[in-house]
Parts: structure tokens; C-alpha cells; sequence
């Protein structure tokens, strides 16, 4: 399941990331220290050292901001959030087809975190650069995604992705990963579609018995289905 998700971050918390990272002290690296061995070969951009001042000012921005975010929660079920990251490509800059490692060590407490989901954040607007769109691949083929700074798309780890070569101007964005309640992207398809329907249903005022019926049968398969 590919969900786009609008404007996850206002245009002032836009601002104040790419201050933070723009500023001559934000420590940019390359960005192949955080790729396995697949990516490596075919990884290149710049990425803020996850352990600086600049990366944690922003992930508590983008953490805060997807706490609050209904849909978010709704569509990845989120039990943890890998710290978000933050890359650039500049002109010439790209990643070739890739999958996301399946399990990553998480950097504040070094214990195994299992990578369901992945996501990027956009934060520059897609007139300000040419190519670097995502691309994703499910059973349906290829899709694209270039998106308003402050969107997001969530997307299943086990997809074959890519970023295309920019080729003009500079692609910034906010990447990261969601360890699910739910490990299986067709469980959590079936609750995101049951959950959109419920939300209808009230927003219509339809059979109250009928709605509670299906909140119930959401929350059952929830329990059944959640990895906790």
C-alpha cells in the first residue's frame, strides 16, 4: 500500500528544517555511511549526521508532527519511529534501485528494529528541481512520487525504490522508518480500508449499531493481527 499523506509539516516547520540545515555548521556527510551493502554501489547524496544538533532540532519537529497526524496513524499503525533522517542531492546525485534493509539498529539504544514502512518527507518544492522523483514498485508496476514541501509518502520497506538523478537544483527531503503494530502490509491494507470506512460512516451519521459493529471488528482483527 503507496499512501500519500499532504502537508504532514506547515510551511513555517518547513522553514525552520531547512534553516537547520542549511546553516554552515550543519554537518553534511556522505550519505553511503548509513547504506548496506546492496545500496552502497548505487547510493549517492549527502545526509546530516544523525548524531548532530541539527538532525535532532529536526526529527523532534517531524516526530511531533506525525504524532498528530491522523492519517499517519491510520495507514502505518506506527508502534516505533526510526529517528527521522535528512538527505540532499545535487545535480548528478541519485540512488539506484534499491530495498530498505529489513532490520536496523537503532542508534540511540542500539536494540533491532524491524523496518515495515519507509517514508519521505519532501522539503523543497518540486519546481526547484529537475528529476529526483521517488520511485516505488508494487504488483501494479511503477510509481512516482515528487511532491509540495511538507508531504509525505509511506510506503511498504520491501519495495523496490529508486530516486532518479537530479539535474537541476537540489532535492531535500526527510526519510525514515515505521516498525507497524501490524508486520503485514496486506493486514494493514485490510485495517486502513476498514478505518476509512468507519470514518465515512460517521461522518454521515449512518446506523450508529451498524458503526459500532464495524469499530469492534476493526479492533478485533487489530488484536489479533498487532505484533505487541
Amino acid at each position: 500500500m503507496i499512501v500519500c499523506i499532504p502537508k504532514v509539516l506547515s510551511a513555517e516547520q518547513v522553514t525552520t528544517i531547512r534553516q537547520h540545515l542549511s546553516a554552515t555548521d550543519a554537518p553534511w556527510v556522505d550519505g553511503r555511511v548509513s547504506a548496506g551493502f546492496q545500496g552502497a554501489g548505487v547510493k549517492s547524496n549527502q545526509q546530516i549526521d544523525e548524531a548532530s544538533s541539527a538532525a535532532h532540532e529536526c526529527q523532534q519537529i517531524v516526530a511531533a508532527a506525525l504524532e498528530r497526524n491522523p492519517l499517519f496513524i491510520s495507514a502505518a499503525l506506527p508502534n516505533r519511529l526510526y529517528p527521522p533522517m535528512f538527505n540532499r542531492y545535487s545535480e548528478g546525485m541519485g540512488f539506484g534501485l534499491h530495498v530498505d534493509g529489513g532490520v536496523r539498529l537503532h542508534p540511540h539504544t542500539g536494540e533491532k528494529f524491524r523496518t515495515d514502512l519507509s517514508a519521505t518527507l519532501f522539503l523543497a518544492e518540486p519546481s526547484s528541481y529537475d528529476g529526483g522523483e521517488l520511485q516505488m514498485e508494487d504488483s501494479y508496476g511503477m510509481h512516482s512520487a515528487k511532491l509540495a514541501a511538507g508531504d509525505m509518502v509511506l510506503y511498504p520497506a520491501t519495495s523496490l525504490h529508486q530516486v532518479t538523478s537530479v539535474t537541476r537544483g537540489t532535492r531535500l527531503a526527510c526519510f525514515m522508518w515505521v516498525q507497524s503494530l501490524v508486520k503485514s502490509d496486506a493486514n494493514r491494507t485490510t485495517l486502513f480500508d476498514l478505518d476509512n470506512a468507519i470514518q465515512k460512516l460517521n461522518q454521515t451519521n449512518a446506523d450508529a449499531a451498524a458503526r459500532r459493529s464495524l469499530t469492534g471488528i476493526y479492533h478485533n482483527l487489530l488484536r489479533q493481527w498487532s505484533d505487541v
